[in-house]
């Protein structure tokens, strides 16, 4: 019985240990990594805090996609953007929508397809990630 408590505690301590080094790991304010199969991503930058946190990160990640609406006093960000990626098969590898401006994804190598919606309108970009590389594409709808 005493083995057992001795045992749970030192559960409870790895566990609790992990989760602190976690929590030291990722910066303050950036959202949650969301999964799609083998696709990891993040989305946000609502805020200037989350966005401050989201461009930190970006290094991290082979694909970053940013999402603005022109305006006549320049560009607005946007958020809630359908999002659709297709590899070089056209199999979609990850569907979602961003919950802010930028979008990091986490992609194996090779050619992808991105297609994004705003107020109806299509924009597709053919991109490719590679070993070593960073893509980053801008998505700019009239508004």
């Amino acid at each position: 019985m005493k083995q057992q408590s001795v045992l749970r505690l030192c559960a409870m301590t790895l566990v609790l240990t992990g989760t602190a080094q976690l929590a030291l790991a990722m910066p303050e304010g950036l959202p949650s990594v969301q999964h799609s199969g083998s696709i990891s991503y993040l989305s946000g930058g609502v805020g200037s805090d989350e966005s401050t946190a989201i461009k930190s990160e970006m290094g991290n990640y082979p694909l970053v996609l940013e999402f603005a609406g022109k305006t006549n006093t320049g560009n607005d960000y946007l958020a809630d953007i359908p999002v659709q990626i297709s590899n070089a098969h056209g199999t979609v590898v990850l569907d979602t929508s961003t919950r802010g401006p930028f979008m990091l994804i986490s992609l194996p190598n090779g050619r992808y397809t991105v297609t994004a919606t705003y107020n109806g309108n299509e924009v597709r970009r053919v991109v490719s990630v590679a070993a070593g590389a960073h893509a980053r594409e801008l998505f700019i709808w009239p508004m």
